[in-house]
């Protein structure tokens, strides 16, 4: 099995690499992929030194499988020349609402992968992929209506230069010093921003709308869901509190039964202080954890639910790695 990474030397990159180390894939051949300016640079894996190599000029024949970890104007301009050649799996958004590549989360519908017609497989929001694991076990128990959810999202999901910056802004304002923004419309810092991605005619901002249309493609397109997404000055992980109208009556035992019973969520739900999971608990760990479980007496079949995931591992790099070991598991079937 020879594999590429391409953007290996961004967050998401990396955290594949974490990934494929700890999951210990047969690779035979690796091949980091970057643009000309890091060519040269070296990455460990394994005990042993990489070179990253131009991606421009990389011939993806040599490779059954690509991970595309570097944007979306990069997979536009690469992943279907190199889907002529390999597999291509993309964390970017440029390919998930295209009705020819299949849009996975491998817990919840693995089956989709029968669709692959353009040899390219695309990976969720990182807020949706937490999303539709926490949400497709009560999904098939007691049909989901509705969703409203929000997010509370670290600053991780932005990339490198977000993270670096609220450092410099944290220590800006503790040192009584001028802040200014580079990578966000406001202070960052002991601040919480009400905006992620652009802004769309409607009002809604193009990260809520993601989780809007993924969520339908993924699990149903007759559930309607409303999203508010919000930045916090925090470095990984992030947490939704959503709220879920069904169609059949539940109990909470039921709730906390499925959830424990599907594969990667956990629940953490003790009604005592800290008897609950947040982004700081989250970072690192495989699982979707569910905590604040509870009834919403105010409409029929209603439900709350806290969500706490780590965004760079489960909403992305985690979540890729394992779209690649249910094709190998299948032996690529649907190719």
């Amino acid at each position: 099995m020879n594999i590429a990474i391409v953007g290996a030397t961004g967050n998401v990159g990396r955290k594949t690499l974490e990934v494929l180390e700890k999951k210990e894939l047969s690779i035979d051949n690796l091949y980091l992929l970057a643009s000309s300016k890091s060519a040269g640079k070296k990455i460990g894996f394994k005990g042993k030194d990489y070179e990253v190599f131009d991606l421009e000029s990389f011939d993806f024949a040599k490779v059954k499988i690509a991970f595309f970890a570097a944007g979306g104007k990069i997979s536009e301009k690469f992943a279907e020349k190199a889907a002529k050649d390999c597999l291509v799996i993309d964390n970017s958004s440029f390919y998930r609402m295209d009705p020819d590549v299949p849009l996975i989360v491998p817990q919840v519908n693995s089956n989709h992968l029968v669709n692959i017609r353009k040899n390219i497989i695309a990976n969720p929001n990182c807020s949706t992929a937490q999303l539709v694991i926490a949400l497709k076990p009560l999904h098939d128990l007691f049909i989901i209506k509705r969703i409203v959810v929000s997010t509370y999202q670290s600053v991780s999901g932005g990339g490198k230069a977000p993270m670096d910056e609220l450092i410099e802004q944290t220590k800006s304002v503790l040192d009584g010093k001028k802040v200014k923004s580079r990578n966000f419309t406001k202070q960052i810092a002991f601040n919480a921003i009400p905006h992620i991605d652009i802004f769309s005619n409607d009002g809604y901002t193009k990260e809520e709308l993601k989780m809007t249309n993924e969520t339908k493609k993924i699990l149903d397109d007759k559930i309607d869901l409303t999203a508010t997404c919000v930045r916090l000055p925090i470095s990984v992980s992030h947490a939704e509190s959503v709220n879920l109208q069904f169609e059949k009556p539940f109990s909470l035992e039921k709730v906390r039964e499925a959830l424990n019973n599907f594969e990667s969520c956990k629940v953490i739900d003790d009604r005592v202080d800290g008897g609950y999971s947040t982004p700081l608990e989250a970072e690192g760990k495989d699982e979707t954890f569910i905590s604040r479980i509870r009834e919403d007496k105010t409409i029929k079949n209603g439900l709350n639910l806290w969500i706490v995931s780590d965004n760079l591992l489960r909403g992305a790099a985690l979540n890729a790695v394992e779209i690649a070991e249910t094709l190998i598991k299948n032996n690529f079937y649907g190719k």
